[in-house]
């Protein structure tokens, strides 16, 4: 039996959370663990919902924006793990806060190890609450490892 059996790495798109997926990948070879890749995206403001309303000509809304950015970051994420030694990794994306989002997956999936990145694309607003990683890392039931 080995140490973890079903990870799960956050990949937003940065330098860092590549990182971490090269990382957990290379763990859940060793291991022959499930990998999964997720990739949470944050529903526009009710500011840029009234503006898209005044804007009419533009195509699509912005969360139909997000929600594609963020697919295709997860199938990129994806690719990376499995180059990686996770030739079985999945990919899922979901909508929310993203240190919420990863513990509740974490716990619903049965995750028995995190694995983030210590600094990705989050805004100014993680500078000053906290980074996604600090979040993580204080709410998971389960060992986080912050590369």
């Amino acid at each position: 039996m080995s140490i973890f059996s079903n990870i799960l790495v956050g990949y937003d798109g940065s330098k860092n959370a590549a990182r971490a997926v090269e990382k957990a990948a290379q763990i859940a070879g060793a291991c022959d663990a499930k990998l999964t890749v997720l990739t949470v995206y944050r529903h526009h403001s009710l500011l840029e919902a009234s503006l898209s309303m005044v804007r009419p000509g533009d195509p699509g809304s912005i969360d139909n924006a997000l929600r594609g950015y963020a697919t295709e970051a997860a199938e990129y994420g994806k690719t990376v793990a499995r180059a990686n030694g996770a030739p079985s990794a999945r990919a899922f994306v979901k909508s929310g806060h993203p240190a919420r989002s990863m513990v509740e997956f974490a716990q619903k999936h049965d995750v028995d190890l995190i694995v983030i990145g210590s600094r990705g694309l989050g805004s100014v607003e993680n500078y000053l609450l906290g980074s996604v990683s600090h979040k993580v890392s204080g709410l998971a039931r389960c060992p986080v490892l912050v590369v």
